[in-house]
């Protein structure tokens, strides 16, 4: 059910004619109460149309919200001053359809860059979609907003709050441009309690940091990046000091299943890895180490390759711009929970079998750990290998 779970919410997902496949491409997700809204963007500085939208729109107000439309297959991005009188047309359209006004409803779009918007396409979309608004949508919504995704990405939480329940819901999409702050992804969640806008923001914020800024599948970084939640109350429970601990622990682990769905499907991906650095000075130097590792094309080929080259990562650390001794430095290899193997012992080939480190390079999932040995710092990203598969589909991505 995904963004449906938490009462209230309604969604629709629809073909209107912007994808040449003819496969969904618009979704529209409506709630019966206003709602509370915050988001978290991508920090491109080439912004596209839909999020310049939204970014003005929430900083006018974050209450009375009542949708969200969500287009695939074009990202409205680098279209100039036609961008965002696109929208417009839209939102008007969409506001008369639902009886809400037009200020009320928030837009993202993901897809190709530099492509005007289809709007009679949407426009007719709509007219398919809002007669179509069920609790049983979700899916359908999920589908919508797909690009190169092979699957949906739903995911719910249900728990009680002052002996009421109470449901997050979820959906999100993305498999290529994915990196930290933050990659081409777009994720909606919705939730049926009431709460602040001050407190929304930042249950949303330190649930994104916790999440989806920790993956990255190839580094680059997209112009319309969107993580937004919609709150609508509808539940009758109201967030507070005493229950808002157990909230941000259930939304937290909402968002950690939608990211790393994300990696796990990334374009041509066949491994899931989690790169883990310790004993760093601090946990931002241990992060910037993680992602240089996790965004290096010889690393991430090594993975494909499910060859143990410990040296790539060893010299990908090296060049993150942090001051290192090589004389402190210790890397292990992990398979679930089987122990650890020791590849680099304090600034020295370890004694391994090569054979074990090979199967290990061969999981669908695995740790890399490695030690600084120069403090207590410590963070992690997810990411995943880089095969042919990601070349074809990027080398191909508009046809």
């Amino acid at each position: 059910m995904s963004v449906t779970a938490p009462r209230g919410f309604r969604a629709a997902g629809v073909a209107c004619g912007i994808k040449a496949s003819g496969a969904l491409d618009l979704a529209l997700v409506a709630s019966t109460h206003p709602c509370t809204a915050a988001a978290v963007f991508t920090t491109n500085q080439i912004k596209a149309a839909p999020v310049r939208y939204d970014l003005v729109l929430l900083a006018r107000r974050r209450t009375g919200f009542r949708a969200v439309i969500i287009n695939s297959g074009n990202a409205n991005a680098c279209t100039g001053p036609r961008g965002l009188s696109d929208i417009y047309a839209i939102v008007d359209l969409a506001g008369f359809l639902l009886g809400f006004p037009p200020d009320t409803i928030l837009v993202m779009s993901t897809g190709v860059i530099g492509v005007p918007l289809p709007v009679d396409a949407i426009r007719a979309g709509l007219f398919q979609a809002i007669p179509a608004l069920s609790e049983e949508g979700g899916e359908a919504a999920a589908r919508a907003i797909m690009t190169t995704d092979t699957r949906p990405k739903m995911a719910v939480r249900r728990l009680t709050l002052n002996g009421t329940p109470v449901t997050i819901g979820g959906m999100a999409k993305g498999a290529g441009m994915i990196h930290p702050h933050m990659a081409t992804m777009l994720a909606l969640i919705t939730t049926d309690v009431a709460v602040e806008p001050e407190l929304l923001d930042d249950l949303l914020r330190a649930a994104v940091d916790a999440s989806f800024h920790r993956i990255s599948v190839d580094g680059d970084q997209s112009t319309n990046d969107t993580v937004m939640i919609l709150a609508n109350g509808a539940s009758g429970v109201a967030l507070d000091a005493r229950n808002a601990p157990l909230f941000r622990e259930a939304l937290t682990d909402l968002c950690v299943e939608l990211a790393q769905a994300i990696v796990r499907d990334g374009e041509g991906a066949t491994k899931f890895v989690e790169i883990r650095v310790r004993g760093a000075r601090t946990p931002q130097e241990a992060r910037h180490i993680a992602r240089h590792i996790a965004r290096s094309p010889l690393v991430k080929t090594a993975f494909y390759g499910e060859d143990p080259n410990w040296g790539r990562i060893l010299a990908a650390a090296g060049s993150a711009g942090v001051s290192l001794d090589t004389e402190a430095i210790s890397l292990w290899i992990q398979r679930g929970e089987e122990p650890p193997l020791l590849l680099f012992d304090r600034g020295s080939p370890a004694l391994y079998f090569e054979d074990v480190a090979r199967e290990i390079f061969a999981a669908p999932s695995f740790r890399v750990i490695l030690e600084l040995g120069l403090g207590d710092g410590e963070d992690w990203v997810w990411t995943c290998d880089l095969s042919h598969e990601y070349v074809t589909i990027n080398g191909r991505y508009r046809t």
